[in-house]
């Protein structure tokens, strides 16, 4: 028997858009967006950015990846191949799930995850 994608479970298709690198321009995130949205339009339901080709991240990725997710409006977007750079860049702003990997960080220093009643006041 052939798990090939045929039978009871249908295979979703993954499509992939590439962030291009080193760096986009403002060009590149706005086809970039034009074509996500299309994508989304023709009913894709799973959509990979490949982040392999940034060397050097920086804002301008930032600001692409921003776009790209603002454009699916909630539909699935995963970036995929991100270095320790663009990664950190991305948590740092707030966009880290985007990467698909579930967030495991500590809260900052002095906050509480909950209060006891007999908890001193800060």
């Amino acid at each position: 028997m052939s798990s090939g994608g045929t039978g009871s479970h249908p295979c979703v298709e993954i499509i992939r858009l590439v962030l291009p690198g080193p760096g986009p321009t403002a060009r590149d995130a706005a086809a970039l967006c034009a074509r996500l949205a299309r994508l989304y339009e023709d009913g894709a339901r799973a959509v990979e950015c490949d982040a392999r080709a940034v060397t050097a991240p920086g804002l301008a990725h930032v600001e692409a990846l921003a776009r790209l997710r603002l454009t699916a409006r909630g539909r699935p977007l995963r970036v995929t191949g991100a270095g320790d750079g663009l990664r950190a860049l991305l948590d740092l702003v707030g966009l880290v799930e985007l990467l698909g990997e579930a967030e495991e960080r500590e809260p900052p220093g002095g906050v509480q995850e909950g209060v006891e009643a007999d908890d001193p006041a800060l």
